[in-house]
Formats: C-alpha cells, sequence, structure tokens
C-alpha cells in the first residue's frame, strides 16, 4: 500500500471542508427559515403565575380581498390558574399582542351554575376604562382584571383575542377572532359556557 501524497491530502481536507462548509450552510438555512414560536401570555393571580400558550394561533393572509385564516395552530392549549373572588388576575402581554386590537372576554360564574359574560377592549384602555400597566410607548404591558369581592361570583375563564373583520353570508359584519389565549379556574369545572 502506498502512501497518499501531499496532493492527495490536501485535496481529500479540501474537500472535507467543502462537505462542512455546506453541512453548515444548510443548518442555517433551516434555522433561519424555522418559524417562530407562537406567542405566549403570562397570567398571575394570587401569588402564582402561568405561560398560557395559544388555545388557537393564526397567520393572517389577504387572498382575493379577503381574510384567509386557514394557516392556524389549533392546539387548544388552555392554562389552568386559581383567581380567588377578590384577586384580580393580572395578564403580561408581548409587544405584538400589546400593540395589537385586543378583546378581552370573562366568563363568571354566579350561584346556581349560572353564567355572566363580561368584556373589554384594547379601545377600552385607550379611554382609562381598564386599568393597565402602560410602557413609556403608551402600549399596554400588562391588563389587570378586577373580579369581584363576592365569593358567589367567582371568574371561571378568561380569554383573550385578536380579532380579525369578518362578514357573515347575510352580509353582517363583525369579527372572528385569529388568535385566542385561555385561561381557566377552578370554578370552570362542570359550567356550561357556549
Amino acid at each position: 500500500m502506498s502512501k497518499p501524497n501531499a496532493r492527495t491530502i490536501v485535496a481529500l481536507l479540501a474537500a472535507l471542508l467543502v462537505v462542512a462548509v455546506a453541512y453548515v450552510a444548510v443548518i442555517v438555512v433551516v434555522a433561519n427559515r424555522a418559524t417562530k414560536p407562537d406567542p405566549e401570555i403570562t397570567a398571575y393571580a394570587h401569588g402564582k403565575s402561568v405561560t398560557v400558550a395559544p388555545f388557537r394561533f393564526c397567520n393572517p393572509k389577504v387572498a382575493n380581498g379577503q381574510i384567509d385564516l386557514s394557516d392556524c395552530n389549533n392546539s387548544e392549549a388552555v392554562s389552568d390558574l386559581d383567581v380567588p373572588a377578590g384577586s384580580p388576575l393580572q395578564i403580561s402581554l408581548p409587544k405584538e399582542i400589546a400593540k395589537a386590537p385586543w378583546r378581552m372576554k370573562l366568563f363568571y360564574r354566579l350561584p346556581g351554575d349560572n353564567v355572566a359574560v363580561g368584556a373589554f377592549t384594547y379601545e377600552d384602555y385607550k379611554k382609562g376604562l381598564v386599568n393597565t400597566e402602560v410602557e413609556t410607548s403608551g402600549t399596554p404591558a400588562a391588563i389587570t382584571v378586577p373580579t369581584p369581592n363576592d365569593p358567589q361570583i367567582e371568574l371561571a375563564v378568561a380569554e383573550l383575542y385578536l380579532p380579525v373583520p369578518a362578514m357573515d353570508a347575510q352580509g353582517n359584519v363583525g369579527w372572528v377572532p385569529s388568535a385566542i389565549w385561555s385561561i381557566h379556574t377552578p370554578a370552570y369545572q362542570g359550567l356550561n359556557i357556549e
């Protein structure tokens, strides 16, 4: 068996270097094309916090003059957090959500397993009707949801929505959620919410 000469060794090293560079380039391209994770919010109440992944998160696109919500992650993730009567629920928002026209829907358990629904929006925040922590840019960084100091009225579900405009078959204009984050409390158990 003959020894490889210097030219053969250099050629093999060059080929190995080309393969290594190509491998690194593929890794960089794949990493750059990887989708960003869906944004999460943080909910805090009564000394505990939870990270809330989206129940549904869509990347709206406009096609043929229509909003297309077919690119969705429907994880149906729900976060559980105990929010006792009289304790506020605080929700921290990442910037991409805080700057959007969000809506909040609240479901309360009443005596006899009845349900009361409350809601507020980003517009309510701008009018000063919602208690928020505000960044210097004027963007709400956190929402504070007060709960009644009455043990017979319990917060059961808090849902944060990012709405997009929609029109139904009859021509009624409204909105549909392109993203939903859902927080359930122990008061939700056995409650029929539609």
